[in-house]
């Protein structure tokens, strides 16, 4: 009976008189429900005082990614129970990075390399044009002589195709790293000399003049290939020695390279020596720091100039000047002494250009060309150009030299590396100056020189190698990279 009243009491608080003894064993159960209930109400609290935190820390979840341990993984149930799709996997770090993402990211910028296709349509416009106005000068002398097959196309077409070979070579050039003429700098200004020599040697005699080297049909004048040579060979130097061409010693040195070839070809072509010597002039200009000393032999030069009678006299006298270099000194200084002679080419020259007027006497209308001005396609074009077109022709033409000259100085501003600055230089240096020379001929601003007008004149020499330093200065553009 003890055992069941044990069973069967109650605990305190229950109606009745005394309380009911109540086992150890009950107390530490009751103990433990309290306990437990304690825990519960403040795991309770926790929760509610977490989902509070968690409601306020979602807008923070991007910038604070949770910790690997808090992950809870997809169990694949929806909250009805029912299986969702599967989708892989993906965390928590995952998604907030995607979702602060760009909806078009940008793009990985290109490098690309620049090729100067303004340049490539100046030279086509203005190898077009010559080829013209070669037809219109020369139709008339061509077609009344047999030796020339009286074809009045025999100039123009000749010039068409070497012009057009030059073209294609000039764009083999231009697809080529221009760095490997380093190499060639020593062995072509070497065999510039050798070339020289041997025009003086063996060379054709045209005109009283050697200036061309035959090779069975063809034949070519070795000093066009001396204005390349000297153009490589003097960046090579300087980009050699650096910051030394700054120093007296080594830019008069330097000089001398230019010097040194154009006084072996001023013995055959003087008009030829004067543009290498300002090709060197150019090139050093630009490379050294120092500049008075450019602008007193600029100084010097026209000073020379001004008197260049007295000055021609003493060189014909000791043998270093042809008497016809020193005929033309005489003709710049007085043509209207001897009309029917040695002023002839000058004074045929001016009246074409005095007729021409503003807009000229129109495309083939020349009466110059006729037999009347010696040379229309070669030296003398510019003068047919300013009568056929007037003042509006010649300056559209300048103006054409003028952009040409204006992209030389873009490619070399920006070019990878001093090596191929110095090469656009020295080529821009010279059609600057074969361009400047020839117009004060035809103007008769200086002394007859014999100098042809780039691209438009005739001369297949000119034009192939004038291609060559096209694809060159190409060349190097096309190594200029861009970021687009």
């Amino acid at each position: 009976m003890a055992g069941n009243k044990r069973r069967t009491g109650r605990p305190g608080g229950m109606t009745g008189t005394a309380p009911a003894r109540v086992p150890a064993r009950h107390n530490t159960a009751e103990r433990r429900r309290t306990q437990s209930g304690k825990r519960q109400a403040v795991s309770g609290n926790v929760r509610q005082e977490g989902n509070r935190q968690v409601s306020e820390g979602q807008k923070q979840t991007a910038q604070r990614p949770r910790p690997a341990a808090d992950r809870r993984p997809d169990l694949g149930y929806s909250a009805a129970g029912n299986r969702k799709k599967a989708r892989p996997a993906q965390s928590y770090e995952s998604r907030d990075a995607r979702a602060y993402q760009p909806q078009n990211p940008p793009k990985k910028k290109k490098v690309r390399r620049f090729y100067d296709l303004t340049l490539v349509l100046i030279v086509v416009a203005l190898t077009v044009f010559g080829l013209v106005m070669i037809y219109s000068a020369s139709s008339y002398t061509a077609q009344i002589s047999e030796e020339f097959g009286n074809n009045s196309a025999y100039f123009m077409r000749r010039q068409g195709i070497i012009a057009a070979g030059g073209f294609v070579l000039m764009l083999f050039i231009s697809k080529m790293d221009y760095h490997w003429l380093y190499r060639l700098a020593v062995p072509s200004y070497a065999l510039s000399y050798v070339l020289m020599i041997l025009v003086s040697i063996v060379g054709k005699d045209v005109n009283g003049k050697k200036r061309w080297l035959g090779v069975g049909p063809f034949s070519f004048q070795p000093a066009e290939f001396a204005k390349i040579a000297l153009i490589i060979m003097l960046a090579a130097v300087i980009t050699k020695l650096g910051g030394k061409i700054n120093q007296w010693k080594t830019m008069g040195k330097v000089f001398l390279l230019a010097l040194a070839i154009a006084a072996v070809v001023a013995l055959n072509n003087l008009s030829t020596g004067i543009i290498l010597a300002g090709i060197g002039f150019v090139v050093l200009f630009v490379a050294c720091k120092v500049k008075w000393p450019f602008f007193a032999a600029g100084g010097l030069a026209l000073g020379t100039l001004a008197a260049a009678g007295p000055i021609g006299t003493f060189l014909l006298n000791i043998h270093l000047l042809q008497p016809y270099q020193f005929r033309r000194i005489e003709a710049w200084l007085n043509p209207e002494l001897d009309p029917e002679g040695k002023s002839f080419q000058v004074l045929q020259g001016l009246y074409a250009i005095g007729s021409g007027g503003l807009m000229g006497q129109g495309l083939g209308e020349s009466i110059q060309k006729l037999g009347f001005l010696p040379e229309s396609q070669n030296d003398m074009i510019f003068a047919i150009i300013c009568e056929e077109l007037g003042l509006f022709g010649a300056v559209a033409v300048i103006m054409l030299f003028l952009l040409m000259i204006y992209r030389f100085v873009m490619i070399a501003n920006d070019a990878p590396d001093l090596f191929g600055a110095l090469l656009v230089v020295g080529i821009m240096g010279h059609i600057a100056i074969q361009v400047i020379l020839n117009i004060a001929v035809v103007t008769n601003t200086i002394p007859n020189t014999g100098i042809t007008l780039p691209f438009i004149s005739y001369g297949g020499t000119s034009v192939l190698f004038l291609m060559v330093e096209m694809g060159i200065v190409l060349s190097v553009s096309n190594q200029i990279k861009a970021v687009v």
